[in-house]
């Protein structure tokens, strides 16, 4: 599996959860959700956190995702790690992110048979 050590950044608890059990029905990555952006960007910038894919949230309290997308290029420490928006909001913000090198924008499916067929796409399962 090319993504071990997967980090979702999401301040929604319910989608973390529900993308954790799906995730976990399919493979053995390890999974961590951070639901405040600042924290997990201060881990992400004090190698606190070494992840080998990035879920980010483009709607988020206290930081937007865009804003933390940005931060996270831009710092040496980050700048390579993969990142794949994943959001609810389907269409008006990818162009806020299309120059910022993501892997994906995708939109979060609410089933849990569609979450998973995300999920083997993004890990090539």
């Amino acid at each position: 599996m090319k993504y071990n050590t997967i980090l979702h950044i999401d301040d929604d608890l319910d989608d973390c959860e529900f993308f954790k059990e799906a995730l976990q029905s399919i493979c053995e990555a390890s999974y961590l959700a951070i639901n405040n952006p600042c924290e997990a960007l201060e881990k992400l910038k004090n190698n606190k956190l070494k992840p080998d894919l990035i879920l980010l949230d483009i709607n988020m309290p206290q930081m937007d995702g865009c804003s933390l997308l940005k931060a996270i290029r831009n710092n040496l420490a980050t700048v390579n790690i993969p990142i794949i928006i994943f959001s609810t909001s389907p269409n008006e913000s990818k162009n806020l992110t299309s120059d910022l090198d993501v892997m994906y924008y995708i939109t979060k499916p609410y089933n849990f048979d569609d979450l998973k067929k995300v999920i083997r796409k993004i890990l090539g399962l």
